[in-house]
């Protein structure tokens, strides 16, 4: 299965800063048997953000963003994908926050989603790396699977059956 990660940060897409949680994220999804198939970089904006989801879903059945869903005025990676996304899959994003109750007071104030565009998934994660890295080992476990349900549609087992 394939995956591709896209940071979302201006100053990363102007070379003022360098992308660690793309790269962080990318190395994760490795160790989980994906291969990854990019690792982009685009500017904050709705339009931005949401053309390069629409070009990166033929290549892989599975997108984690870095970056844009916090409170700042461009922090709009969520608004972008709900743009692009068919079916939303809220127990991925419920679950990340929630991992953070106790351990980071501003985890709550992550506002990303994760949602079903034809047959890829697509999750929004915190821009930091330990972030990134925080908020996949929660997904992790379900992650696999959830793809393999997106790419074999066909398949006899659901969700309530494993």
């Amino acid at each position: 299965m394939k995956a591709a990660v896209l940071t979302v940060s201006d100053r990363v897409s102007r070379g003022e800063a360098t992308d660690r949680s793309g790269p962080a994220a990318a190395e994760m999804l490795a160790e989980l048997g994906f291969e990854v198939v990019g690792v982009r970089v685009v500017a904050d904006g709705i339009d931005s953000v949401s053309a390069a989801l629409e070009a990166l879903l033929p290549l892989a059945s599975l997108i984690v963003t870095s970056g844009g869903t916090g409170f700042s005025a461009r922090d709009v990676t969520p608004e972008a994908t709900a743009a692009v996304i068919e079916r939303a899959a809220p127990g991925l994003a419920e679950a990340m926050r929630a991992a953070t109750f106790g351990k980071n007071p501003h985890g709550m104030l992550a506002r990303g989603v994760a949602g079903i565009a034809g047959s890829s998934l697509i999750i929004n994660l915190p821009g930091s790396e330990r972030a990134v890295r925080e908020s996949l080992a929660v997904i992790a476990p379900a992650l696999r699977h959830g793809v393999e349900l997106l790419v074999e549609p066909d398949s006899d087992h659901n969700v309530a059956d494993n």
